[in-house]
C-alpha cells in the first residue's frame, strides 16, 4: 500500500481542506433580516475531546483480567466517554457539538494489542479495529494522530485510518519525499445556526516529533516531523483566510515546553502552549501526550493577546473535556465572544451498552486470549516495591533480555564481553503468582511494545548512565524519615524513565545531589574500568533516545531484534516450563545514605 494512499493533496475534498456540514443547508442571510439593527445574533455550540485513550473501550484491566480501579477510583473506556456524550448532545442537541480527539488511540491494552498483532487488522478479511467501531458508533468528527499510533507501522495505522468514519489529522506528519501532509492536516465542519449563516469551525491536528525518534524503524526514510508551532503557523492563517470562525487545535503535545529526546530533534516535546503563545488566530488546543488532567488552561498570545483556551483530559477515557464557545455577529461574521473549558468525570456514569454489545465477541476473545497458561512460577513475586528495591521481577526482565542477546551474539567478534540489561518498573500493580503463569501476567510486567536492541558502551558510559537514571529519586538527607510515596517521580520522571542494570553491583546514594549518587560501581567483585567494553540489552525506546538518557542512542548498535520484549518474556517462560526466582534472582543495586542501606 503507498505511503501516501489517502494523503491531504489526494483527498482534499474528502477531510483537508473539505468542508463537512454538521447540520442543515445555510439559510440565505437576507432572510434572516441580519444587519437590520436588532439585537445582535448569538450562537453556541460544545466541542467535546478526549486523548490518549490506548485501547481502551471497556471499563476493564486485561492486565488484571477485571474491572479497572485505581485509588482515585476512576473509570475508563469509551463505552463510558459514549455515554457522557449522549448526555451533552442531549443537552446542546446534537447538531451544536462536535466530537474529537488528541491522539495515542490504537496502543495500550491487550484489546488493541490482540487486533494489531493476533487477529491482525491488515489481514485479508481482516477484522475491523475495536477502536475505530467504537469511535465510528460514538460519532467522532476527527482525531489527531498520537506517537503511539506509529508502533505497529504504517500499514496498520493506514488500515485504521481506513476503517474510521473521521480524518485522522496530521499537519506535521509529512512525507519524507515531497514534504506534503502525508495525513489530512485539518477538517472544516458548519455549524447550523438558527441566524441564517453556519459557523464554520477547523479543526488542526498535530502529533509529535518524537515521532522520528521512537519509530524511527517504521517511518525513517519515510515520514518527517517538524515542529507544532511550525506547521500550525503555516495552517492557521490559511484556515482563517479559507472563513474558519473558529479554529481549535488538536495536539498529541503537552503543555510544559519540555522534551524527553534533549536536542535530537530540534522541535519541542511538549509545545501546546507554546503554539497558543507563538500562533495567533487559535480559539483552543486539545491538548493530549501528557496524561495529565487539565481542565482549563489560558495562555495569553503574544501578538494579539488573546487568550486560548487549552484542556487535556485524563488518559483512557477517564475524563471527557467540553470547550464551549459563545459567539457573536458581528461586521458580517461570527466572532468568538468566549470560551471555556471544563472536564466530565466518566466513573459517574454506566458503560455505553451500544458499544459494549458492539464489541463483546472482540472482549471475549481477548479476555480468553490474555488467560492461556505459559508456565508456572514457584513463588510470588511483585512489582509493589520496585521502584525502590532490586525485586526479583525486574530481574526476571533483564535475565531474559541478557539471554537473549547472549545468545544473538554467540559466535561474533562481540561475544566474549559481558552483557548488562536495564529495565523499568513499568507497572506498580505488576505480578507473576505462585502457580499458573498466563499470558497476561507476562503482558501486565511488560504493557509496551518495545523490542530489544544490543548496544556497546564503556563502564564511564555505564555511570553516566546509571547517573542520570539516579535522578529519579528525591534527594534525602542521612537520618531523615524515608517516605515511600514521596521518595521516586522527582522532577516529575515517571517510573518508565527509571532504569535498573543488572549485571553489575552499585549503591544510591539518595544523601547526594545529582550527578554524584552511584557508588561502589563494580564490576565481577572489582571497581569498573572506566574504558571496559560492555554490552547493555536495552529496549528500543532507550536506545533511540526515550527518556534522553545519555550515550546510548548514539552507541554502535551490535545487534536488533523486531520481536517484542513482551514476546520474548513469554516465549522463555513457555520453555522454560517453571520460573524459579531462586536461579536468577539477586541484589544487584540498593539505596544508601552515607554507606547505609535505607531499606
Amino acid at each position: 500500500m503507498p505511503l501516501n494512499r489517502r494523503t491531504f493533496l489526494g483527498t482534499s475534498a474528502a477531510a483537508g481542506a473539505g468542508v463537512a456540514m454538521a447540520g442543515g443547508v445555510a439559510v440565505p442571510a437576507e432572510a434572516q433580516g441580519l444587519g437590520s439593527g436588532r439585537p445582535p445574533k448569538r450562537y453556541s455550540f460544545t466541542v467535546m475531546g478526549t486523548t490518549d485513550l490506548h485501547g481502551n473501550v471497556f471499563n476493564w484491566d486485561y492486565f488484571t483480567d477485571k474491572e479497572f480501579d485505581d485509588k482515585a477510583h476512576n473509570d475508563v473506556g469509551l463505552a463510558k466517554i459514549s455515554t457522557l456524550v449522549e448526555q451533552v448532545r442531549a443537552e446542546k442537541g446534537r447538531h451544536n457539538t462536535l466530537m474529537i480527539d488528541a491522539g495515542d488511540t490504537i496502543q495500550g491494552t491487550q484489546l488493541s494489542y490482540y487486533y494489531a498483532k493476533i487477529d491482525p487488522i491488515t489481514a485479508q478479511r481482516g477484522p475491523i479495529h475495536p477502536m475505530a467501531q467504537a469511535m465510528n458508533a460514538i460519532g467522532y468528527d476527527a482525531a489527531a494522530l498520537g506517537n503511539h499510533e506509529f508502533n505497529y507501522g504504517i500499514p496498520v495505522l493506514r488500515k485504521f485510518e481506513e476503517q474510521c468514519d473521521f480524518p485522522l489529522l496530521g499537519a506535521n506528519a509529512l512525507d519524507a519525499k515531497t514534504l506534503r501532509p502525508a495525513f489530512a492536516p485539518y477538517v472544516i465542519k458548519q455549524m447550523r445556526t438558527p441566524h441564517g449563516r453556519d459557523v464554520k469551525v477547523a479543526i488542526l491536528g498535530l502529533t509529535n516529533p518524537g515521532i522520528a525518534i521512537w519509530d524511527k524503524a517504521n517511518v525513517s526514510g519515510r515520514m518527517v516531523f517538524p515542529g507544532l508551532e511550525e506547521q500550525a503557523a503555516k495552517f492557521v492563517p490559511r484556515l482563517r483566510s479559507m472563513g474558519a470562525d473558529v479554529v481549535i487545535v488538536s495536539a498529541h503535545s503537552g503543555t510544559s515546553g519540555t522534551s524527553s529526546y534533549g536536542d535530537q530533534v530540534p522541535y519541542v516535546e511538549n509545545a501546546a502552549a507554546l503554539v497558543a503563545e507563538q500562533v495567533p488566530g487559535i480559539d483552543a488546543i486539545l491538548v493530549g501526550h501528557a496524561h495529565l488532567e487539565i481542565p482549563e488552561y489560558f495562555v495569553e498570545n503574544k501578538e494579539t493577546g488573546k487568550k486560548v483556551v487549552l484542556s487535556e483530559p485524563l488518559k483512557w477515557g477517564q475524563r471527557l473535556t467540553l470547550f464551549d464557545f459563545d459567539l457573536v455577529w458581528e461586521k458580517g461574521r461570527w466572532v468568538v465572544e468566549g470560551a471555556g473549558s471544563r472536564v466530565l468525570n466518566s466513573n459517574v456514569v454506566a458503560e455505553d451498552p451500544k458499544i459494549t454489545g458492539l464489541l463483546a465477541d472482540e472482549h471475549k476473545k481477548v479476555v480468553a486470549y490474555v488467560n492461556q497458561v505459559i508456565g508456572t512460577s514457584t513463588a510470588a513475586m511483585t512489582t509493589a516495591e520496585a521502584a525502590w528495591k532490586d525485586e526479583p521481577i525486574i530481574d526476571l526482565i533483564n535475565v531474559v533480555q541478557a539471554e537473549t542477546v547472549k545468545a544473538a551474539l554467540a559466535g561474533g567478534a562481540y561475544a566474549s564481553l559481558p552483557v548488562l540489561s536495564q529495565a523499568s518498573c513499568f507497572s506498580r500493580t505488576a505480578q507473576i503468582p505462585a502457580g499458573n503463569v498466563t499470558i497476561k501476567d507476562a503482558a501486565g510486567l511488560y504493557p509496551f511494545e518495545n523490542t530489544l536492541e544490543a548496544r556497546l558502551l564503556t563502564g564511564a558510559q555505564i555511570k553516566d548512565y546509571l547517573e542520570f537514571s539516579a535522578r529519579y529519586y528525591v534527594q534525602t538527607a542521612a537520618g531523615a524519615p524515608v517516605d515511600t510515596s514521596k521518595l521516586t517521580n522527582a522532577d516529575n520522571t515517571p517510573d518508565y524513565n527509571y532504569d535498573a542494570v543488572s549485571g553489575l553491583t552499585y549503591e544510591i546514594d539518595i544523601a547526594k545531589p545529582n550527578g554524584s549518587r552511584i557508588v561502589n560501581l563494580s564490576f565481577e567483585g572489582k571497581a569498573i574500568d572506566p574504558a571496559a567494553e560492555f554490552v547493555l540489552a536495552v529496549n528500543n525506546y532507550r536506545a533511540s533516545g526515550g527518556g534522553n538518557f545519555p550515550h546510548v542512542p548514539g552507541a554502535k548498535q551490535l545487534w536488533a531484534n523486531s520481536e517484542e520484549i513482551r514476546n520474548t518474556i513469554i516465549g522463555w517462560v513457555q520453555a522454560k516450563g517453571s520460573v524459579d526466582g531462586a536461579q536468577f534472582a539477586s541484589v544487584d543495586w540498593r539505596l544508601t545514605r552515607d554507606g547505609v542501606p535505607v531499606f
